[in-house]
């Protein structure tokens, strides 16, 4: 099951990656929009000034609409790029912590799986060795599952022991970014 559950979350993982590209090259397109805008802003400020020093009020009148439609899309343009900065930045977040997340399973799985080796390793040396204590030792396999269980409850306790230590590194690192930049 566990090795099922990493499977899922790689998948998941993956699938958010391609969220987060989505994301980026929306973010990229709102600033190639932008970029656009600013330059038709240009233009039409120069022909207002163009159509104004010839005499021409009406296309004066249109190209000075035009500079008041393009600055308007031009402030809702940067909302947005603002905007999406700041979710891919919390994507970008998540994404990590996924990963991370998909590691430490893997290296939980690796301890699992040594504390259950080790577990029956020593199950059949002594069953070798001690047949007389046969019946003293692991008798029944619920009495194996209950002692691997057991350890995985172990192992579970630091893990949620290093998660925590994780965010707080995250919290101190964010704090000692906050400063750099102050």
């Amino acid at each position: 099951m566990l090795n099922q559950y990493i499977r899922e979350a790689e998948k998941q993982t993956e699938q958010t990656g391609k969220w987060l590209e989505r994301q980026g090259n929306l973010k990229q397109e709102l600033e190639k929009e932008l970029v656009e805008t600013m330059q038709m802003v240009e233009k039409r400020k120069n022909q207002v000034d163009l159509a104004t020093a010839s005499g021409e009020e009406d296309l004066a009148a249109f190209a000075l609409a035009e500079v008041t439609a393009y600055e308007e899309r031009a402030i809702v343009l940067q909302n947005s790029i603002h905007q999406t900065t700041e979710e891919l930045f919390g994507l970008e977040r998540k994404y990590e912590e996924m990963k991370h997340k998909i590691k430490d399973m893997k290296v939980r799985q690796l301890q699992l799986m040594g504390k259950e080796n080790v577990t029956r390793a020593h199950h059949q040396m002594d069953r070798i060795l001690q047949p007389e204590q046969k019946e003293k030792n692991f008798g029944t396999f619920e009495d194996m599952e209950q002692y691997i269980e057991r350890l995985g409850q172990k192992i579970e306790k630091e893990h949620e022991v290093t998660s925590m230590e994780q965010r707080l590194q995250m919290l101190e690192k964010n704090a000692q970014t906050k400063e750099e930049i102050v």
